[in-house]
């Protein structure tokens, strides 16, 4: 097991990306093969270990889960999806409420700061102490001027100004109290620093990185590409164009045949039948069932039945359906799916199936965790090898969606 971390780290994740303007909520929108939400879940996985909160917009929590898994590797465990507010300070006090107790440190960073290196997460965090909070900080270059409408009015001293960045880190208590009397108050501020100050508390600064920079427009999200690009050897032309990997509902189709010829009774559909001659096969025979795993495994990705179950296997030698039903469904919740439905056809001209129907599917769900499974049947008019009464035939096909 893990160690319980004292630092948790709150990715605010929930912004609708207006100004970018690419069709998805901003932490979505890819950047090469990884959406804008992977690189900065990269980034802070590569810190030190701590909790670790992702605030998706609603709607889009299981993407967010799926990126937070693939980001998180053995550390999946730390990590938790909730969902964002109307504003960025609601989905700062949403990511808030999920603490652990242990918690005594918090950090809160904007996943459009993608590309901040862990090495400033990690400073930030082991800057954090008593009742300061701590603001990584870039010195403003530009030479900045005083106006009045389209009148140049003075110079502003730049020695005085910082470029704030993320994560900003807290002491957990006072930054709770900080957000409770700020959304009391029903003030909107523009950071978690300024909120912090508000509440009568101290924020020194420390030094931020370039790459710690916001992705807010197009050009942002091109300089982000052109960085990957250098790290990479990808040209930022070929970044643009990668495919950023489906986080939606996936579906797969599954087959099986066997025939008639085993011994003991038919094993079909996840039911024994009396005086109906065996499938032959490795396991029991059920066709139906080994279609159904072959379509949920495609649909995961992971791989077919010969792999998991075949003659390589002698453990499920004779084995029925709720057996592989649920060895399969373990397999993809590992992975990070969960399953949608499942429909499945098997073609032959006996067992007559319209009487159980119902009750196979009652057992194949249950094998399924509940999971919603609908059989059909044909005799194929006689046609084939099903027909001929030779043996079934079965096709599958599942949806899966990210967990």
């Amino acid at each position: 097991m893990l160690p319980v971390p004292d630092t948790a780290i709150i990715v605010v994740a929930a912004g609708s990306g207006t100004r970018l303007d690419a069709g998805a909520p901003k932490a979505f929108v890819g950047i090469d093969s990884h959406s804008i939400l992977r690189h900065a879940l990269d980034g802070v996985f590569a810190a030190a270990p701590a909790q670790v909160i992702v605030v998706a917009p609603s709607g889009f929590e299981g993407d967010a889960e799926t990126e937070l898994r693939a980001a998180a590797g053995d550390r999946a465990d730390l990590g938790k999806v909730v969902t964002g507010g109307d504003t960025r300070q609601r989905s700062v006090a949403a990511g808030l409420d999920a603490l652990w107790g242990d918690v005594t440190r918090v950090l809160v960073h904007d996943a459009a700061r993608a590309l901040t290196p862990p090495e400033v997460i990690d400073a930030v965090a082991a800057a954090i102490d008593g009742e300061i909070g701590i603001l990584p900080t870039l010195p403003v270059v530009d030479t900045l001027k005083r106006v009045d409408g389209d009148a140049v009015v003075g110079p502003i001293d730049r020695s005085e100004l910082a470029a704030a960045q993320t994560p900003q880190g807290f002491p957990r208590a006072l930054l709770e109290a900080a957000y409770e009397t700020a959304l009391a108050s029903g003030v909107e501020y523009t950071d978690d620093a300024a909120l912090y100050a508000a509440a009568g508390h101290g924020v020194r600064q420390i030094p931020g990185s370039a790459r710690g920079f916001k992705i807010t427009t197009a050009a942002d999200l091109e300089r982000a590409r052109h960085l990957l690009a250098a790290v990479t050897g990808v040209s930022a032309e070929a970044s643009a164009a990668a495919p950023v990997p489906w986080s939606g509902p996936r579906v797969g189709l599954g087959t099986d045949v066997h025939a008639f010829g085993g011994g003991g009774d038919l094993w079909l559909a996840g039911l024994e039948w009396p005086g109906e001659p065996a499938l032959s096969g490795h396991s029991d025979g059920d066709a139906v069932a080994h279609a159904i795993v072959d379509a949920l495994l495609g649909a995961a990705g992971l791989g077919d039945i010969g792999e998991h179950f075949g003659t390589a296997h002698p453990e499920y030698a004779g084995a029925h359906a709720e057996v592989f039903l649920a060895r399969t469904r373990e397999l993809l919740e590992e992975s990070g799916f969960a399953i949608g439905n499942v429909s499945a056809q098997f073609q032959g001209n006996r067992p007559r199936f319209s009487a159980r129907r119902a009750e196979a599917e009652r057992v194949l769900s249950a094998a399924l965790g509940g999971a919603p499974v609908s059989i059909t049947a044909t005799t194929t008019d006689g046609l084939g090898f099903p027909g001929r009464g030779e043996g079934i035939a079965v096709t599958a096909v599942a949806m899966v969606r990210p967990r």
